[in-house]
C-alpha cells in the first residue's frame, strides 16, 4: 500500500490558508464535561480562492470545492508510516492524533492562587505597620522578648509588608512551638538612660579647677595653721628643757615634827612640868630654817644632804624683838650684774624687732645669722661612707636630728649637697642627661639641677620638712639677656630645677641647691666648686628675680604679688644688665641694689652719673662674716675721651657705698668702667686700708684688685 500523496499548493498563502482551516476544524464534544472552560479564539478569515488552471486535472487527493458555501471543507491529511514532526501549535486547545486527525485536549489549569482570609480564621495574619512615635515620646517597652525568638528591625518589616512577600521562619515573631502572639509590640526605642555621658564643657572645666584649686588652697592654710602649731609647741618644749637644764634652786623643806619637851635631866627624874608652862612653850613661833645651798663644782645641781635630826632638842637663844622681826638679808650671790642687765634688754629689743625668738640665740635676719653649726654637721658626711641601704634615712637622721629648728636642718641638707654632689657637665654638654633615682645621685656624686632637688626633696621630706621640687626657667648658664628695644619671648619657663621647704614659722623659702654647690665656667665649661650661700638666704623677692617657675603660685613672695613672664625676662629694664661677678657675693653686696641697672652708659649725655650699691642687709659687716676689716672699694675710669685712666675710691657709711662721677670724664664710647676691690697693696692684704692710705701710696707700690661689676661706654 502506498503512501498518500501529501497536498501540494502553488502558493504559500494557499498553505498558510489550509493550515488555518485545518486548525479551525474541531469536532463536536459528546459531553458538556468535556468542554473545556477556556474561552475559544475565533476562527480565522477564510483564504482568498485562487483560480484554476486550464490543462491540469485535479489531484485525486484534492478536495472539491462546493460552490455557493462559505467555508472549504477540508479534507483528511492521509497517514503515512513515517510522519514528519507536527508542526506548531499556536494553542493548546487541539492537538493532532497520531493518525493526523485533530482532537481538542483540554488544558491542565493551574490551581488558582489561595484566597486572602481575614485575622479571624488564621493565626499568621499579616502584621500591621507599626505605629510611628514621635521624637518626645518618653513610653518605652516594658516587655522585653526572650533571647531564643528573634525580631525584626522596622526597616525590615516595613519592606515585607510594602513587597506583599510572607516573613520567613528565621524572623518569625515567636519561637517554635509557642502560641502566637495576638498583641505586636512596636520595636524598642533607644533608651536615653544609656546613652554615655557628654564630655564637660569648658565652662564646666574652669569651675571645677577653680573649685579644685580653692579646696587646695584651703588644705594648704589649714596644714600651714598645723605646722605653726606644732612649731610653737616645739618651741615651747625647747623652752622648757632649756629652762629645766638649769640649777633649779630648792625647795623649801618642810619642817620636822615639834618634838616633846625634854628636861635636861634624864626623863625618868624630871618632874612634870606645870601646864601653864608647857601651853606657854607651844605658843611660842619656832625659829625658820634656810633651805640647804646646792652643791658647786663637779657636783653642781645636786643637793646637799640635810643634817641628821638631833637626839635632843637644842635651846633657842633669846633674841630681843628688833632682830625678831627683821626679814632675812637678801642674797647679794645671784643679784644679776649691770652689764647683764643691758645685753639682756637689748636682746629683747632686737627680738621684738626682727619678730624671731631662736633657740639658738641668733636674733637676726638669715644673711646675718651664724650657720656655723649645719655647715660643720653638713660637711661630716660624706657619700663614700653612707650605708648603701636607705642613705637617705641615714642622712635625713644624720643631719636634721641634732637640731629643733626646721631652718638649721634645711641648711645642713643643703651644705651637704655642695660638699657631696657635682654638676654631671660631661652629660649635660654631651646632651645625653637621663634621669636618675635619688640613691643613684648620692652614691654617683654627680647631677643636673634636676637631681639636685630631687635629693634635697628626699633628704628634706624623710627628716620631717616639707619640701616640693619646683620646675620652672633660670637666668643661668646659657642665658642671653636682651638688648635694648628687644622684647622677651615666648612663655617657656623649664629648663632648670629648685626646691621649696617650709621652715621656722610654717613660712615657704626658695632654695636652689644646685646654684648653690658651684657654678660652671663659661670659658672652658667646666664646673667650679664654690658654696653659694646667697642661695639659701635670698629672700623669695630676690631669688624670684632669677627664677620663675612654672606654676605662679610657687613665687612665694611675701607681698601675694604675681610677677608676669615679660616682667622677670626683662628684670624692669629696657636693655642689657650690667655683668656681675660673683666676688660682689664674697662681699656681702645686693646685686639689685647696683646702680646702674643698665650696661650700657652714655657719655654724651651732660649729666652726672651715680655709681652706688649697698650691703645685703643692715646687720651685715665682714668681721662678722668672717672675712675680717671691710675692704676698699674703687671705680675705675679713662678720663675725657678716653685719654687719661684714674681710679676712684668709692665713699661709705657702712651700708651704703657711692660716688658721682661727669658722664663724659668716664672715658670714650667703647670702652669699660669696673668696680674694684682692692686685693693687696705693697704685697699684703688690703682689707682695712682707707681712701686715704690709697691715694697716699698711688703709683708708688704694687697693687691688685678683683672685679665686682662692669659696664660698657656708648
Amino acid at each position: 500500500m502506498s503512501d498518500p500523496e501529501e497536498p501540494r499548493f502553488n502558493s504559500l498563502t494557499e498553505r498558510i490558508a489550509a493550515l488555518n482551516k485545518q486548525k479551525a476544524f474541531n469536532p463536536t464534544p459528546t459531553s458538556p464535561a468535556a468542554t473545556p472552560t477556556a474561552k475559544r479564539r475565533p476562527p480565522p478569515a477564510p483564504p482568498v480562492p485562487q483560480p484554476e488552471a486550464h490543462g491540469t486535472a485535479s489531484s485525486p487527493s484534492s478536495p472539491p470545492i462546493l460552490l455557493g458555501t462559505s467555508q472549504p471543507i477540508v479534507p483528511s491529511r492521509p497517514t503515512r508510516t513515517n510522519m514528519p514532526p507536527p508542526l506548531p501549535r499556536r494553542d493548546t486547545q487541539s492537538s493532532i492524533t497520531s493518525n493526523g486527525s485533530v482532537s481538542t485536549v483540554e488544558k491542565k489549569i493551574p490551581p488558582p492562587l489561595p484566597e486572602r482570609t481575614n485575622s479571624a480564621s488564621s493565626g499568621y495574619a499579616t502584621p500591621p505597620l507599626p505605629r510611628r512615635t514621635s521624637a518626645s515620646s518618653t513610653t518605652y517597652l516594658s516587655v522585653r522578648r526572650n533571647s531564643a525568638s528573634s525580631e525584626l528591625s522596622q526597616h525590615s518589616n516595613v519592606s515585607t509588608s510594602s513587597l506583599g512577600r510572607t516573613i520567613s521562619s528565621n524572623t518569625s515573631y515567636t519561637s517554635t512551638g509557642s502560641t502566637p502572639r495576638t498583641r505586636i509590640l512596636a520595636p524598642a526605642t533607644w533608651d536615653p538612660s544609656c546613652l554615655p555621658a557628654l564630655p564637660p564643657s569648658k565652662r564646666e572645666l574652669e569651675a571645677k579647677a577653680k573649685e579644685e584649686a580653692a579646696v587646695e588652697a584651703a588644705a594648704k592654710e589649714a596644714r600651714s595653721q598645723e605646722i605653726k602649731a606644732q612649731q610653737a609647741t616645739r618651741m615651747a618644749e625647747a623652752r622648757a628643757n632649756r629652762n629645766s637644764a638649769l640649777p633649779a634652786p630648792a625647795g623649801r623643806p618642810n619642817l620636822p615634827p615639834r618634838l616633846p619637851s625634854r628636861p635636861a635631866r634624864s626623863p625618868g627624874l624630871s618632874p612634870t612640868p606645870p601646864p601653864g608652862l608647857a601651853q606657854e612653850e607651844e605658843s611660842k613661833p619656832m625659829p625658820r630654817k634656810l633651805p640647804p645651798g646646792t652643791v658647786r663644782g663637779f657636783g653642781s645641781g645636786l643637793a646637799a644632804k640635810s643634817p641628821p635630826i638631833p637626839s635632843q632638842r637644842p635651846q633657842v637663844p633669846s633674841r630681843s624683838s628688833s632682830t625678831e622681826d627683821a626679814p632675812p638679808p637678801v642674797p647679794l650671790s645671784s643679784r644679776p650684774t649691770a652689764a647683764l642687765i643691758e645685753a639682756v634688754s637689748a636682746s629683747a629689743a632686737v627680738r621684738q624687732h626682727n619678730g624671731n625668738d631662736d633657740l639658738n640665740g641668733n636674733d637676726c635676719c638669715w644673711v646675718c645669722r651664724d650657720w656655723s653649726g649645719p655647715d660643720a654637721v653638713g660637711a661630716q658626711f660624706p657619700r663614700q661612707s653612707l650605708p648603701r641601704h636607705d642613705p637617705v634615712g641615714h642622712l635625713a637622721r644624720g643631719l636634721c636630728d641634732p637640731f629643733p629648728s626646721y631652718d638649721d636642718k634645711a641648711r645642713a641638707v643643703f651644705t651637704w649637697c655642695h660638699h657631696n654632689i657635682a654638676y654631671d657637665t660631661v652629660s649635660f654638654f654631651n646632651h645625653n642627661v637621663r634621669h636618675h633615682t635619688v640613691e643613684d645621685t648620692i652614691f654617683s656624686g654627680l647631677a643636673v639641677c634636676q637631681g639636685y632637688a630631687e635629693t634635697y626633696k628626699a633628704i628634706a621630706n624623710r627628716a620631717g620638712l616639707e619640701c616640693v621640687v619646683v620646675g620652672g626657667h633660670g637666668k643661668g648658664f646659657g642665658h642671653e639677656p636682651l638688648k635694648r628695644g628687644q622684647r622677651a619671648p615666648p612663655a617657656k619657663p623649664d629648663g632648670h630645677a629648685w626646691n621649696a621647704v617650709r621652715v621656722d614659722g610654717g613660712a615657704w623659702k626658695l632654695i636652689d641647691a644646685c646654684w648653690g654647690a658651684g657654678h660652671i665656667c663659661s670659658a672652658a665649661n667646666l664646673y667650679k666648686k664654690e658654696f653659694s650661700p646667697r642661695e639659701f638666704t635670698l629672700p623669695n623677692e630676690k631669688f624670684g628675680a632669677r627664677h620663675f617657675p612654672r606654676d605662679p603660685s610657687h613665687q612665694f613672695r611675701s607681698d601675694g604679688r604675681t610677677v608676669s613672664w615679660e616682667e622677670y625676662y626683662t628684670g624692669g629694664i629696657d636693655g642689657e644688665p650690667v655683668q656681675w661677678f660673683s666676688t660682689g657675693d664674697q662681699e656681702g653686696i645686693a646685686q639689685d641694689s647696683l646702680e646702674p641697672k643698665v650696661k650700657e652708659i652714655s657719655v654724651s649725655s651732660g649729666q652726672v652719673t651715680r655709681f652706688q650699691f649697698s650691703q645685703n642687709c643692715e646687720h651685715w659687716t665682714s668681721e662678722k662674716a668672717g672675712l675680717g676689716r671691710p675692704a676698699l672699694f674703687l671705680l675705675s675710669i679713662h678720663g675725657l675721651d678716653g685719654r687719661k685712666d684714674d681710679i676712684v675710691p668709692i665713699e661709705t657709711n657702712g651700708y651704703w657705698h657711692w660716688v658721682d662721677v661727669n658722664a663724659r670724664d668716664l672715658g670714650a664710647p667703647g670702652q669699660t668702667v669696673e668696680i674694684l676691690k682692692l686685693e693687696t697693696m705693697d704685697n699684703r692684704d688690703a682689707r682695712g686700708v682707707t681712701a686715704k692710705e690709697f691715694l697716699s701710696k698711688r703709683g708708688r707700690v704694687g697693687m691688685s684688685w678683683s672685679y665686682i661689676a662692669k659696664w660698657t661706654l656708648v
